[in-house]
């Protein structure tokens, strides 16, 4: 029995240290399970920062990078927009010159049927002057030749003679008078068909001088009817003369007609040669624009790729001007020290100028004092005249008086010049003084500008600051929301185990008290059976050391 009641007692202790260090290793663990997770939720706010500072850091290099993209993509539309004005202009100007063209095609094929009804004209009057040939002159015919520029002279000495022979033949043959009056017969319809081949050749202002010869011809005939038969050869004289003289005019008429035509044609085949050199050009310029084309879109592959050169410098002239901008605020603290410093030296030098003028005000008056009082001295000498004996120790006296004052005038006037220099270099000084200001403060304008642009940049930095901030702060209250969660959950882990431990601690109790029990009925029931003791204590032992088992490997 002592040794059942030694083993459950030591039984009951060991349960109860294990129980108690299972509680306690728990505890630990979930102790270091808390810090552990503390930890990395440091570590993932040390992140989330890093991360944050990097997206300001990229937002800023994408904003500059936008606006220099920007600026270039826009230079280059602009330079395209001129390419297209330009191709625009150029198109217009090409189809101006077309229809210029067009125009002069049409005026050139309607010069070229004048021309060809001209020349129909010509073989007209040709072949009318072949079919009366033996009714011409031959002079007529070299003048209606192929050169009609040439001077056509007419043989009229001949032909007078002709025409006395003709006259004093009929004189003496009055059989020929027949003969005379056919000749007048042909040569009347010689002149008409002359009139009817220059009719179509010449000028309607030249019809009318011929209207104009055909009265004075009639006048000429009613004059010649009227003198009698006396003036018959006279009249014929007379006649064949005022024929031939017509004549002239009309052949002097034709050519000039003729060479006019002429410089029409030459003047039309020179405009048809400059519209065609005016449409070689055109063409020339289209294709010069053609290749202008190509060279603007080879142009704008190289710009595409020099852009993109272009990004990566300006990549890496941010990251300078990040650099620099720390010296930037150094220079401009600097150049405001010696702003500072340089007016204060301004202001000092306009003290000293105000100074040394007034001085210079003092001496001028005092130089007026004694030159006054050097005139008033000379006056009295003037007034004295000659000097008496009585007088020469006071002349003298005011001579060295006047000596004196003479020195002290020119120490005066040099002290003056030299106070003038100094004047002068203090002025020298203080315009370089105000050009160093003014350059200084051309300097600071820009660095100004630079600071506004700056300040610009950092407010558009504050605002991705704010909202990154803002995500932060959403971050931060998710992860004090969750923390609180997971707070709660261990206070209900922590209850939920005490639970626990509590109805374990109440399931064990109760298993003792049962086996106690249980105990005390096999005790009660070895009593009855006294007969079978040893059984009953083998029995009990075996039941005692079952029931330990059965505890401990619960």
């Amino acid at each position: 029995m002592a040794q059942s009641t030694a083993s459950g007692t030591s039984s009951r202790r060991h349960n109860r240290d294990h129980d108690t260090a299972s509680i306690a290793s728990s505890r630990i663990a979930d102790i270091t399970e808390w810090e552990a997770n503390e930890a990395l939720r440091q570590r993932e706010l040390e992140e989330a920062k890093g991360r944050a500072a990097q997206m300001e850091k990229t937002m800023r290099w994408w904003s500059d990078c936008t606006a220099n993209w920007r600026e270039k993509w826009s230079k280059v539309r602009t330079e395209r927009n001129k390419a297209r004005d330009e191709c625009k202009q150029l198109r217009s100007k090409l189809e101006i010159s077309i229809k210029d063209a067009n125009t002069y095609k049409r005026e050139k094929e309607d010069l070229e049927i004048q021309n060809d009804e001209l020349k129909k004209e010509m073989e007209k009057i040709h072949i009318l002057l072949l079919k009366h040939a033996g009714q011409f002159d031959s002079s007529i015919f070299e003048a209606l030749s192929e050169d009609p520029l040439k001077d056509f002279v007419f043989s009229n000495g001949s032909i007078i003679q002709e025409r006395e022979n003709g006259v004093s033949s009929s004189q003496s043959n009055p059989e020929c008078d027949s003969t005379a009056i056919q000749e007048e017969g042909d040569r009347e319809d010689a002149n008409n068909i002359e009139e009817y081949i220059l009719q179509g050749a010449v000028p309607r202002y030249i019809k009318e001088f011929e209207k104009k010869a055909e009265l004075a011809e009639q006048i000429n005939g009613v004059s010649a009817k009227v003198n009698g038969d006396r003036a018959i050869n006279e009249y014929d004289e007379d006649y064949v003369i005022q024929k031939l003289s017509m004549l002239q005019l009309r052949l002097d008429e034709a050519t000039k007609t003729l060479q006019i035509e002429r410089e029409e044609k030459s003047q039309l085949h020179r405009n048809i040669e400059r519209l065609t050199g005016d449409l070689q050009e055109a063409k020339d310029k289209c294709e010069e624009l053609r290749e202008s084309r190509q060279e603007a879109m080879r142009e704008l592959l190289t710009l595409e790729d020099q852009h993109l050169k272009e990004v990566e410098l300006i990549k890496c002239d941010l990251i300078d001007e990040a650099n620099s901008r720390e010296g930037m605020d150094k220079r401009l603290s600097d150049l405001r020290t010696e702003l500072e410093r340089l007016q204060a030296e301004n202001a000092a030098e306009w003290g000293k100028r105000e100074r040394l003028e007034t001085e210079k005000l003092s001496l001028e008056r005092d130089n007026k004092k004694l030159r006054s009082e050097l005139r008033d001295m000379q006056e009295r000498i003037e007034r004295r005249g000659r000097p008496l004996t009585n007088s020469d120790a006071e002349i003298r006296h005011l001579q060295q008086e006047i000596s004196d004052k003479n020195k002290e005038l020119t120490e005066l006037k040099h002290s003056q010049n030299k106070m003038k220099k100094m004047v002068q270099d203090k002025i020298t000084e203080l315009a370089h003084a105000v050009r160093r200001a003014e350059q200084y403060e051309t300097e600071v304008k820009k660095l100004r500008g630079r600071v506004e642009e700056l300040k610009r940049d950092l407010a558009v930095a504050e605002d991705e600051l704010d909202t990154a901030t803002n995500n932060y702060r959403k971050l931060q209250r998710s992860n004090d929301e969750l923390q609180e969660q997971v707070d709660n959950f261990q206070v209900q882990l922590q209850h939920l185990h005490t639970r626990y431990v509590k109805y374990f601690m109440n399931y064990v109790l109760k298993r003792k008290t049962e086996v106690k029990k249980w105990h005390i009925m096999m005790k009660m029931n070895a009593l009855r059976n006294s007969n079978s003791t040893n059984l009953l204590t083998r029995g009990n032992l075996l039941m005692v050391e079952g029931s330990d088992d059965d505890l401990n490997e619960y």
